[in-house]
């Protein structure tokens, strides 16, 4: 068998910048942001294997001599027993809505929807993986994993083309058992596929938060007068002569679309939340952060 022959520097290095120029704009905006959000060791401080030092802790019947810190045993009238940090890494699963409302934005200085959930999906990836975890999409096209390699096929996927509909519906199946998960959408669409989502991953054992992110336009409703409401596909159309008089009706229903789904979430143990595109990313990351802090199994 013919091997082949080695590679030379100068061709490793334009592969090498070959590939850093093909990487997405996204993933450097990603870096750039998980730096702002202060590293801590992640949920670990639990005992369990690792290398780590956590905490001493007085011996018990069925402990193995080799466990004991005899030194710091000797200081004492009881021995005592060195334990580690958990460092197991966990599986967590994205889903990013890429239907097409996640386009909109009301303002053409203010970013969309979909690009700040696609920003704030891949730099939780990027803190998930320092700390350890494996991170992956909730559908078997990424599966959860670890390292540098896994940051760039994530960035890929978010930067495709959007999807045909509308409003998305989460997916749940490829998810493992045990666990987390992080749902990023505006959840303006039919709320019936997220909460059968949600039961199949709670029956799965699966933990996780559910990000809605929304337009402030879309918020306040702050139309009057003769408008025409459009869907980002134009399948979905109303007019109407006087806006102003549907704002009551409009903010009700928004205020119930976000207890339905805040109810939901404390029913499965989930987390829940609402940003608004006008408002900083590192406010929403650092709560998705903390949030799958505590949902750590």
């Amino acid at each position: 068998m013919i091997q082949p022959a080695p590679a030379r520097p100068a061709g490793l290095r334009r592969k090498a910048e070959a590939l850093a120029t093909a990487l997405p704009p996204l993933l450097a905006d990603a870096r750039h942001l998980a730096t702002t959000v202060q590293m801590g060791e992640h949920g670990r401080r639990r005992a369990g294997l690792g290398d780590e030092f956590w905490q001493f802790r007085p011996a018990h019947a069925g402990d193995e001599a080799r466990a004991i810190d005899w030194r710091r045993s000797a200081r004492a009238d009881q021995h005592f027993v060195r334990e580690k940090e958990w460092h197991a890494a966990q599986s967590v699963h994205l889903w990013v809505d890429d239907a097409r409302s996640m386009e909109f934005s009301g303002d053409t200085s203010r970013t969309t929807k979909a690009d700040r959930a696609r920003l704030l999906a891949l730099a939780v990836s990027v803190l998930l993986i320092r700390a350890g975890e494996r991170v992956g999409l909730a559908d078997p096209v990424a599966p959860p994993r670890s390292g540098e390699v896994q940051l760039i096929r994530l960035a890929q996927t978010f930067t495709a083309p959007p999807g045909d509909a509308d409003y998305g519906a989460p997916e749940a199946r490829a998810m493992l058992t045990g666990s987390r998960a992080v749902f990023v959408s505006d959840f303006l669409g039919d709320p019936a596929p997220v909460e059968r989502a949600l039961t199949l991953a709670a029956d799965r054992g699966v933990r996780g938060a559910i990000l809605q992110i929304l337009d402030p336009v879309e918020e306040a409703f702050p139309f009057d007068g003769r408008t025409i409401f459009e869907s980002m596909t134009g399948a979905i159309r109303h007019e109407t002569r006087r806006a102003g008089d549907l704002r009551d009706r409009y903010r009700a229903r928004l205020a119930e679309r976000k207890d339905r789904l805040a109810t939901l979430a404390r029913r499965v143990d989930w987390q829940f939340s609402t940003h608004h595109t006008d408002q900083p990313a590192q406010v929403p990351l650092l709560w998705l952060y903390h949030a799958l802090e505590r949902v750590r199994q």
